[in-house]
This record gives C-alpha cells, sequence and structure tokens, in this order.
C-alpha cells in the first residue's frame, strides 16, 4: 500500500497487510491534527520503505519528547520511526486505495475533547497502556 503527504512530495510504501488502527485521543494530537483525535497504525520497519521525499521531512521534538516530522511542503504529518521498537508510525490518512483495516484500539480518553462521543467499539484506555499491548492489540 503506498501513501503520500498532500503535496505529493513526500511519499512511502508499505509491503504486506496493513495492521489494525488505533484512534488517540490526547491533547497532543488534537493540536497536531485540529481534530479530536488522530488516527493511526504501527508496522514493522522491515515491511516500510521511502519511495521519495525523505530530505523534505522536519521535526519538532516538544521537551517531555513527543515529536511531530511533517513535511516541509505541506506540513502533512509524515511517517516516522518509532524509537527503538522496529515500528514505523503511520498516519492512516495518508494512505492511498481502500484500506480494509478497522479502528481497534481508542487511547487517552480522558484526555478526549468535550465534543467528541464515545467510541462504541474497539479496546479503549483513559491513558496510555503499554507499548506493547498496543503492538498486539494491532497485530502489528
Amino acid at each position: 500500500m503506498k501513501g503520500k503527504c498532500l503535496c505529493g512530495t513526500v511519499e512511502f510504501d508499505i509491503a504486506g497487510q496493513l495492521p489494525s488502527l488505533y484512534q488517540c485521543y490526547c491533547s497532543l494530537c488534537q493540536q497536531q491534527t485540529g481534530g479530536s483525535h488522530n488516527t493511526a497504525t504501527l508496522v514493522d520497519k522491515a515491511n516500510f520503505s521511502w519511495l521519495k521525499g525523505q530530505a523534505s521531512i522536519s521535526t519538532y521534538q516538544k521537551d517531555t519528547g513527543f515529536s511531530s516530522h511533517y513535511c516541509q511542503g505541506c506540513g502533512c504529518s509524515v511517517p516516522n520511526a518509532l524509537g527503538s521498537t522496529g515500528k514505523y508510525w503511520i498516519p492512516a490518512g495518508l494512505l492511498e486505495g481502500p484500506v480494509t483495516s478497522k479502528v481497534v484500539l481508542h487511547l487517552h480518553l480522558a484526555s478526549k475533547a468535550p465534543w467528541q462521543a464515545m467510541p462504541s467499539q474497539g479496546h479503549q484506555f483513559d491513558s496510555m497502556p503499554d507499548l506493547s499491548a498496543i503492538i498486539n492489540l494491532l497485530g502489528s
């Protein structure tokens, strides 16, 4: 499955089956997206490859360690390596073609925006569970 940013400068490819998706409702994801949550997944580094535009990616990092990787041309969040986990974080909105993966996990519901309804399906966590639990639930 291929993906790209809004302006098409950054493109990537994911081999194999796309894992399930998660949504994070924390205040940082709300600020980053300008919405109520972000929707993403995690894929193995071995299944991820850049097609073009890596030199056009900038990073912003807060003192807390939260980072945002984005295209310099259009400002879209783009995939990034998730520390030393062997995974890439993939924003679902960049994926092209039919995405058949379902949202199975909802994180930081205690921080959700007041206008956001509670999800009716999937595993729900008021805060951040252990990363290994997330990886297992996504099937990544």
